[in-house]
């Protein structure tokens, strides 16, 4: 009897051992999963998980907040250990973060903001993106008329982008030297939706625009295509490093994107949703600190830090890996900038 008791306690702790080195599940909701850089940090997730052991599973909300909140409890159905969620809609999203939390499974809000201490926040520093961009325009056009083609109502980084934009800009606002004679928000971020924003402000001017502070490169995109249907090229900023920007930087149709290395935020998301998954405190994270969100919650966050992409320092994003010289030079004529000539 007492060697099948021992037995019996054996078996059940190896069914424990078993049970605790089960590997983790990590759930990724993304809001829509079409923008170019998102397949850049998707890899990166997946290959922060992989080195912890953990499997990855997605879902893509295709910009639908609804279906971004069915996903998310699928995610949690499938029985994940953390949830990794890119917000479509920062006010929508509250139910997904109260059913996590429900169950006891930990969140990262990646890149967007969603207004909940329950869930971790990383991101880069988007009032300092905005800063970048506001700066790059103005030493270009200290003077004249500037359009702003903000990004998505429902994301809070739209506001925070847009605040560091007008520190910089505000002093010239007051002295007269800029006038804004077009601002407009992005729905969904999409290009197809700044460009038609930025053709109804050209024609509501009669094309008087001097630049453009475009708040992401999707959304430069757009506007590019608007001017260039004019015949104009003005300044134009944007974010990302996306490799079209890139390359119309090198072309000379936009003036700097504020690379975010969206492969550093991809395995930070990965590493911190592994390691609260495992029970670390959200204030145990390396480099964290505290933020105070609009709503006046205070929040666990990360910040990275972003870097201005400009015809003067192309050479950045080509020796980090992040775009080859190929697809930087694409179409650029003799006397390009470096790399390109």
């Amino acid at each position: 009897m007492r060697t099948l008791v021992l037995a019996a306690a054996v078996a059940a702790a190896g069914f424990v051992s078993m049970a605790q080195a089960e590997p983790l599940t990590v759930g990724v909701s993304w809001s829509n999963f079409q923008e170019e850089r998102w397949k850049t940090d998707e890899a990166a997730i997946k290959a922060a998980l992989e080195a912890a052991g953990a499997t990855y599973v997605s879902a893509d909300a295709q910009s639908s907040s609804a279906k971004q909140l069915s996903d998310i409890e699928s995610l949690i159905a499938q029985g994940v250990d953390a949830l990794i969620i890119l917000a479509q809609d920062a006010s929508a999203i509250g139910p997904a973060v109260q059913a996590a939390a429900d169950e006891g499974i930990p969140v990262v809000a990646y890149d967007r903001l969603i207004e909940d201490p329950r869930a971790f926040y990383l991101t880069f520093d988007n009032v300092e993106v905005g800063r970048m961009q506001a700066r790059a325009i103005f030493e270009k056009v200290p003077e004249g008329r500037y359009v702003m083609i903000k990004g998505s109502p429902t994301d809070p980084n739209a506001d925070f982008l847009r605040g560091g934009q007008q520190e910089v800009l505000q002093a010239a606002i007051d002295a007269g030297k800029i006038t804004i004679v077009g601002e407009a928000y992005t729905d969904g971020w999409l290009p197809a939706n700044a460009q038609r924003n930025m053709e109804q402000i050209l024609t509501a001017t009669n094309n008087g625009v001097d630049a453009v502070v475009a708040s992401n490169d999707g959304t430069a995109g757009g506007v590019v295509a608007a001017l260039a249907a004019q015949g104009m090229v003005v300044p134009v900023s944007g974010q990302d490093g996306d490799h079209a920007a890139l390359n119309r930087i090198a072309l000379g149709t936009q003036t700097v994107s504020v690379w975010k290395d969206a492969r550093e935020l991809g395995r930070a998301a990965g590493e911190i949703a592994v390691a609260l998954a495992k029970g670390t405190a959200m204030e145990a994270i390396p480099g964290r600190v505290e933020f105070r969100t609009p709503g006046g919650n205070v929040m666990n966050s990360v910040f990275l830090a972003p870097v201005p992409i400009t015809r003067d320092n192309l050479s950045v994003v080509v020796d980090a890996g992040w775009i080859s010289k190929e697809a930087l030079c694409q179409g650029v004529p003799a006397g390009g900038p470096a790399p390109c000539n």
